[in-house]
């Protein structure tokens, strides 16, 4: 019997088959497509997501489809890419990753990661552990009792009943489960005007001039928009606005010109490989779960993209959910555990909406960096990027002790307090203090206090550093989640007492 349903075969559908899969749990995805999407859509991958790849065994496969690039000018502004003011020598590849990211987390992508790509090391790799991709099926309609899901599918083979434990809906802004489910939505909605999202193939280097972007407005007026890097080389995307008109309207040759137009030259080779409808939208569900059913991603939250809060976010979701759903269906954990995903995701979703919605009224605030943007951010009211993405905390039932506050809006701060990220050092060359924490609660400490018995794993930290920075320099212990959340901080000889209260036994 398949233990969980995922209603959406996307990047957020797919991590939760791979997470669930990683835990034991065998997830049937059911996606209307008839395949994964080749349209690159986001490319840009948090620290935090990197981690949860890391632990699922695929970062060097997903480093291996990234694209190499480690120097960027970020966002640039010009009336067409071919005019626009570009230094006339490249910046220098800087050799090492990001240190101050290496200081908070073990994983760095040198590079970007479309969409596209990603999605396809996480359906190799969940398939590869047991889940079942299904697409060109439709989720028709479900219902629930005591006991399960029961899911009627339509796909290539007819219309067949599928009967699970649970649901988890990943269905998109436009969820259809969530609507089933009568849950609301609260936010601003729609924003802006329908665009038209056009992934193209041209050679655009000798406009470039070998600088690296994350993304060019273009203010011309016969072709505004925005270029956005896919390889920085010869995959680009052109967004720009659909307006009243159908997208039949937009046909290729209609699309290459508007790209020519972009870069600002009339004989410009062009390929147009895909078109997309999309608009911005924000949104937040009033609620995260109903009963067996669950909402992630999009489904949950749709984040407008400045920032790239939106598929990371969705992503967290489902990392936090697959620990929880194991711990559960394997009567590791009480049922009440599963209430704590929507009681630690929705605040985290609401503040990457609103975080997001305040980028879209002066994005300088999140590209800028350096004291003066550090102020104008604290004016705004604008969280710096890596805190939305990593310095989040939780305060549920299953954080004994959580400080939900945020100790500050610019800086990442680990520290080891309960609903914190636990902290990262190196414990050898190649792991690190997140690697430790394995499929169940494991408890960290420093030498000298022993082997306290428990239902957890355990590990001994000898860097004095850490322990200090984690605040168990004295001989205290952290309980931390599989989801490398820290849970408790204590006593080594109180931690089986916390483990009964965290997985609400």
């Amino acid at each position: 019997m398949t233990r969980v349903i995922v209603a959406g075969g996307g990047t957020v559908g797919l991590s939760t088959a791979l997470f669930l899969a990683h835990h034991g749990v065998r997830a049937l995805v059911v996606e209307r497509a008839d395949g994964p999407s080749a349209h690159p859509r986001a490319t840009g991958l948090s620290f935090r997501t990197l981690e949860f790849l890391r632990q699922a065994g695929i970062a060097d496969a997903v480093e291996a489809v990234a694209i190499r690039r480690t120097a960027t000018l970020g966002k640039i502004y010009a009336p067409t890419l071919a005019t626009a003011d570009l230094p006339d020598t490249p910046p220098a590849v800087p050799n090492t990753p990001n240190l101050a990211a290496s200081r908070h987390s073990p994983s760095v992508l040198r590079g970007t990661c479309p969409q596209d790509r990603l999605d396809s090391v996480l359906l190799t790799a969940a398939r590869e552990r047991g889940a079942t991709v299904a697409y060109s099926t439709t989720l028709v309609s479900f219902e629930q009792d005591d006991t399960g899901v029961t899911a009627v599918l339509d796909g290539p083979d007819g219309r067949r009943t599928e009967r699970a434990d649970c649901l988890v809906a990943a269905d998109g802004g436009r969820s259809e489960v969530r609507a089933a489910l009568g849950i609301g939505t609260t936010g601003p909605g729609a924003l802006g005007k329908p665009l038209l999202n056009i992934l193209f193939r041209a050679d655009l280097t000798p406009y470039t001039k070998g600088h690296h972007f994350a993304n060019c407005t273009i203010t011309t007026p016969e072709s505004p928009g925005m270029l956005v890097t896919v390889d920085a080389e010869k995959d680009w995307i052109f967004h720009t606005e659909l307006g009243d008109e159908p997208v039949d309207a937009f046909p290729p040759s209609r699309c290459a010109a508007l790209i020519r137009a972009a870069v600002g030259v009339p004989d410009l080779a062009v390929e147009v490989l895909s078109v997309l409808p999309w608009r911005v939208r924000g949104l937040l569900a009033d609620r995260f779960r109903a009963g067996r059913v669950f909402l992630a991603g999009d489904a949950a939250h749709a984040v407008p993209p400045l920032g790239a809060f939106g598929a990371n976010t969705g992503m967290a979701d489902a990392h936090n959910l697959a620990w929880k759903l194991a711990a559960v269906l394997d009567g590791a954990a009480g049922p009440a555990l599963l209430d704590t995903y929507e009681a630690e995701r929705r605040p985290v979703a609401a503040l990457a909406l609103d975080q997001a919605l305040r980028r879209l009224e002066d994005p300088r605030l999140h590209w800028e960096q350096g004291p003066s943007a550090a102020a104008a951010r604290a004016a705004a009211g604008v969280v710096n990027a890596p805190v939305v993405h990593l310095g989040y905390r939780y305060d549920s039932a299953a954080v004994l002790g959580a400080r939900a506050e945020l100790p500050s809006t610019e800086d990442v701060v680990l520290d080891g307090t309960p609903g914190s990220r636990l902290p990262h050092a190196w414990v050898s060359a190649e792991v690190s203090t997140l690697d430790l924490v394995g499929r169940r609660l494991t408890l960290l400490t420093g030498p000298g206090a022993g082997a306290p018995t428990g239902d957890f794993d355990f590990h001994v930290v000898e860097d004095e550093e850490w322990l200090r920075d984690t605040g168990i320099a004295d001989g205290g212990a952290v309980l931390v989640r599989p989801d490398h959340f820290i849970a408790w901080r204590g006593r080594p000889d109180e931690a089986a007492g916390a483990v009964a209260r965290v997985l609400a036994r």
